[in-house]
């Protein structure tokens, strides 16, 4: 199941997509509480969700959601609208824009309202400009930048700033940060890592950190010519991780999860090991995101 919160919440599993709207406030228990939640078949394994952001003129929250399938003959990139009308089928998503993708979508990131990013298992990274329109356009890709002498592999996540600078990480161990108006990649660490990067986030304006499957967490300063990452690592066996997030408002902590479902809290000020380790899942943890409003 993947998730991405909103003020309406969109989840999907296997084949259908559930769509929920949350209260603005929590009930006796301190939970939030949910109404209506709408199920839909969308005839396609969804592996990403992401809101588009609102306009920073915008008043309104956004109305328009993006998906990415995976494990389909064809997979896809949809464009998502939320229904605000009363009527009995208001909050419905329905369907604005489709566009097939090469290979399973393993991320997806939007830039900035209008530039939307998704990485392929086939190694690819695409650039989608989303116009007035709500049509869904290729713009710029890179191809097969992730690869194995001449095999390709998967990119397994992406980082994004509003400033058209992409992060990707990849099966290869390999770095690349992109401009989304430029062919060619800004910068290449080819041997960042000896073992697959499974996920990485922006710390800062120049600094990013990733994680692998020996269980790492590697900080990099890319303002440094040959640049030496800061290693944290777990304690025990080398549990890989899949998914890490950093604090919207406290960058030095950043939070990961892994193969053993715990969810480790990271303080980057602080050398080696998490600061605090939580069971979180009895199962793989394959991602997880700070809520952006209550972060704490």
């Amino acid at each position: 199941m993947n998730t991405e919160y909103h003020k309406n919440t969109t989840f999907s599993n296997s084949l259908d997509l559930y769509f929920v709207q949350c209260t603005d406030y929590p009930d006796v228990r301190g939970k939030l509480k949910m109404a209506d939640v709408f199920a839909k078949f969308v005839s396609q394994k969804i592996s990403k969700i992401r809101w588009c952001p609102a306009s920073d003129h915008s008043l309104q929250r956004s109305d328009v959601f993006a998906t990415g399938s995976w494990d389909n003959k064809k997979n896809h990139i949809s464009l998502w609208q939320v229904n605000r009308e009363e009527s009995e089928t208001a909050l419905e998503p329905q369907p604005v824009s489709d566009i097939e993708h090469n290979g399973d979508v393993t991320d997806l990131a939007y830039v900035n309202g209008q530039n939307l990013v998704s990485a392929s298992s086939r190694g690819t990274i695409t650039c989608y400009r989303q116009g007035q329109n709500k049509v869904l356009k290729a713009v710029n890709s890179w191809d097969n930048i992730h690869h194995h002498s001449n095999k390709r592999c998967s990119c397994t996540a992406i980082a994004t700033k509003n400033d058209g600078v992409i992060a990707t990480v990849g099966e290869d161990g390999r770095i690349h940060i992109l401009n989304i108006e430029q062919r060619d990649p800004v910068r290449t660490i080819n041997n960042a890592d000896s073992s697959s990067m499974n996920g990485v986030a922006y710390l800062k304006q120049f600094e990013i950190v990733t994680v692998n499957s020996i269980g790492q967490l590697k900080v990099w300063d890319l303002r440094q010519p040959d640049v030496e990452p800061r290693i944290f690592v777990l304690t025990g066996e080398r549990t890989p991780l899949h998914c890490v997030s950093n604090h919207p408002n406290q960058p030095h902590i950043v939070a990961t999860g892994g193969q053993d479902g715990k969810l480790n809290i990271w303080d980057m000020r602080q050398e080696k090991f998490p600061v605090t380790i939580l069971d979180g899942h009895d199962a793989n943890m394959w991602e997880l995101k700070f809520h952006p409003t209550s972060p704490d």
